[in-house]
């Protein structure tokens, strides 16, 4: 610590109900576009891992069709 610092306890935090569910809701909109984003991400490396595994040949067999 620096000389003349003091320690500060906050021992309560009066904030109106509506205000947290306002935070929350923005939140949640914000939200909306980081899952896009993650979904695309995934199916790209998704297509990429099967590019990279059916190149060197370790993609799933195919399976006998029955006669």
């Amino acid at each position: 610590m620096t000389h003349g610092s003091k320690i500060v306890s906050i021992r309560e935090i009066d904030v109106p109900f509506w205000r947290i569910v306002l935070i929350l809701v923005k939140w949640a909109i914000a939200s909306i576009p980081a899952i896009i984003i993650l979904t695309l991400l995934a199916a790209i490396l998704g297509v990429l891992m099967t590019e990279v595994f059916a190149l060197f040949g370790l993609g799933v067999p195919p399976q006998p069709t029955p006669q």
